[in-house]
């Protein structure tokens, strides 16, 4: 089975061509090397997936060619025990920490184009 399809169909990504993107970006490593979209993919192989700052390690224990439900899809794969943990403890990190205006969303509000103005014009 091609890695890409794989990929997609164990919710990796949510299309083909978004996860033919990213292992042509060498986001996805078969036992430490880049590999192209049309790879075959067995069982037992060792993958490293990097989505953003997440990077998962994991062993493929099983393929299918459709996409089925993210229950289904979670049995495909194993991961380890170190990626877990480490995936664990940088949600953990971002939760404890959020990155500085990441609860802004959308435009600002009356009250904060103000502040935004008064601070603009006392600066210069």
């Amino acid at each position: 089975m091609r890695i890409d399809k794989w990929l997609w169909a164990a919710r990796f990504y949510k299309t083909r061509s978004l996860a033919a993107q990213a292992i042509a970006a060498g986001h996805v490593k078969m036992d430490g090397h880049t590999v192209k979209a049309a790879r075959e993919l067995r069982c037992t192989d060792r993958l490293e997936i990097a989505i953003g700052n997440v990077v998962w390690h994991i062993v493929v224990s099983g393929l299918n060619t459709q996409r089925r439900p993210a229950s289904e899809a979670q049995q495909l794969y194993e991961e380890s025990a170190e990626s877990s943990a480490r995936r664990a403890a940088a949600r953990e990190a971002r939760q404890l920490a959020p990155v500085p205006g990441s609860e802004l969303r959308g435009r600002p509000t009356k009250k904060a184009r103000r502040q935004i103005r008064g601070f603009n014009e006392n600066a210069a």
